[in-house]
């Protein structure tokens, strides 16, 4: 559902995202009904700083497909945010969570997402 706004606590994920090169804030959304599955433009406010950015809500199918979390990748950001309360709101579902068949394809599916997002906002 586009226009939700999620405000929780960064968790430690498996570091998968910062191997591919798309670092991610880690929050659970297992009481978050409201929230489909899937991939998201959306925006992140970090110490009242509001940044660009894209989030996969869900269970992480190519990943290890347990719990559901909200995985948001922030442009143009580097710091620590583990223990941080973030506030994320989903501005635009851009597609369907999915299962990857290799980390290669998953890493060129992100790029694709990524550019996709950055030109929404020019």
């Amino acid at each position: 559902m586009e226009g939700v706004v999620v405000e929780a606590e960064v968790v430690s994920g498996n570091r998968l995202g910062r191997k591919l090169g798309f670092p991610t804030a880690n929050m659970s959304i297992s009481g978050h009904t409201e929230i489909e599955n899937g991939v998201y433009r959306s925006t992140i406010t970090v110490d009242g700083v509001e940044y660009q950015a894209m989030s996969n809500a869900g269970v992480r199918p190519s990943v290890d497909g347990t719990g559901r979390w909200l995985e948001t990748h922030i442009f143009d950001f580097h710091g620590d945010l583990y223990g941080k309360v973030l506030r994320v709101q989903l501005l635009e579902k851009i597609r369907n969570e999915r299962k990857f068949s290799s980390v290669a394809e998953l890493r060129a599916q992100l790029e694709h997402d990524m550019e996709y997002c950055k030109e929404k906002v020019k």
